[in-house]
């Protein structure tokens, strides 16, 4: 959790100074851009002077075309502005053409051809956006990150799941806003307009995770058995799986499972170094991971644990869930028939929590 929590205070801190820092600084470049008013000289006015077309020059690599368009002016100064698209689009740039540039704060912001206006790299308007982008999504995001934190720091004894509701949903709903979060500066005209459309793009989403959480949470109250169907296989199946617990047969690797015996093997072809599970192995409930299991972060998103017992001592079994019908119909094919259930004994909550 200690990981957690400073991966979301780096993203909050990111998201704080793109935020707080960039977008501030860009808007107010933008804005005083579009209050500058025309003058003769000075860095904050706009300065127009007339100036011919020399040449251009494509920018290659780019995913945006651009090109470079290499001007002199009447004074002799030569500059090389920036401007997006390319150089015969409409009005093309040609050599020896006559065109107007503007500078502002000692760049050229936009060039004037005989009937358009063509803004260079350099227009200030809209610069915020990329700094708005990633910083409302990194924000939302690292929210994510530090609700996970906080939740486990302070409530997680309220669940014995790994994956509880109270961290799969809030989750979700951080990782979904983040998509209308980096892309609302992108489709909006203003900063205040980006954050209304989060706003509004937020509601729908707080309700689908609000009934999802009912959803889920009425699903994960009582008892957390997972029904499954065994299935004997009819031949020897190789099983990823571990096995957990005070037995001289635990091991982290693979089980072999046939129609009548479970070996386990840390050969992944099951050929080699296989030991026998005695049959004392019984099993009693099929269940989902739980945070206190040893080990538990290796187990694997998807894999469930099977609770067993040897002569009175606690086994766990774990594997994929799609392998552990397989490992059931092994275990109880010795009195069991294929085609029915295996009839395992059902625990409650409150007995799975006993030490």
């Amino acid at each position: 959790m200690r990981r957690a929590a400073v991966t979301g205070i780096l993203c909050a801190l990111v998201a704080a100074w793109l935020l707080l820092v960039n977008v501030r600084g860009a808007i107010d470049d933008e804005r005083a851009f579009r209050a500058a008013v025309s003058c003769d000289s000075g860095d904050d006015c706009l300065r127009t002077t007339g100036a011919r077309i020399d040449r251009t020059e494509r920018v290659e690599g780019k995913k945006t075309a651009s090109y470079f368009l290499y001007v002199t002016e009447a004074d002799g100064t030569t500059s090389s502005p920036r401007l997006w698209g390319s150089p015969s689009d409409p009005p093309a740039a040609t050599n020896g053409t006559r065109v107007e540039v503007t500078y502002w704060r000692g760049e050229i912001r936009y060039v004037d051809f005989d009937s358009t206006r063509r803004y260079t790299t350099a227009d200030p308007r809209g610069d915020y956006r990329p700094f708005a982008s990633f910083g409302l999504a990194i924000g939302l995001f690292g929210a994510g990150i530090l609700w996970v934190w906080y939740w486990w720091a302070r409530h997680s004894r309220s669940s014995v799941r790994a994956d509880p509701w109270q961290i799969g949903v809030p989750t979700t709903g951080a990782v979904l806003l983040t998509l209308p979060g980096a892309g609302a500066p992108w489709v909006t005209d203003s900063f205040g307009s980006a954050l209304r459309l989060l706003g509004l793009c937020s509601l729908p989403i707080l309700a689908g995770c609000s009934v999802a959480a009912l959803l889920v949470r009425r699903r994960q109250r009582g008892d957390d058995t997972i029904a499954m169907t065994p299935s004997v296989p009819t031949e020897e199946r190789i099983l990823t799986a571990r096995i957990v617990g005070g037995v001289p047969y635990a091991t982290q690797g693979f089980l072999v499972a046939g129609p009548t015996s479970l070996w386990s093997t840390p050969d992944p072809t099951g050929k080699a170094f296989r030991r026998r599970i005695p049959t004392t192995l019984t099993p009693i409930r099929v269940r989902p991971q739980y945070w206190r299991d040893p080990d538990q972060p290796n187990y694997g998103a998807k894999a469930v644990v099977l609770e067993c017992e040897d002569d009175g001592r606690p086994v766990l079994v774990v594997t994929d869930r799609k392998n552990m019908p397989w490992l059931l119909g092994t275990l109880g094919s010795t009195s069991t028939r294929p085609e029915q259930p295996l009839p395992l004994r059902r625990r409650t909550r409150a007995d799975a929590v006993k030490p």
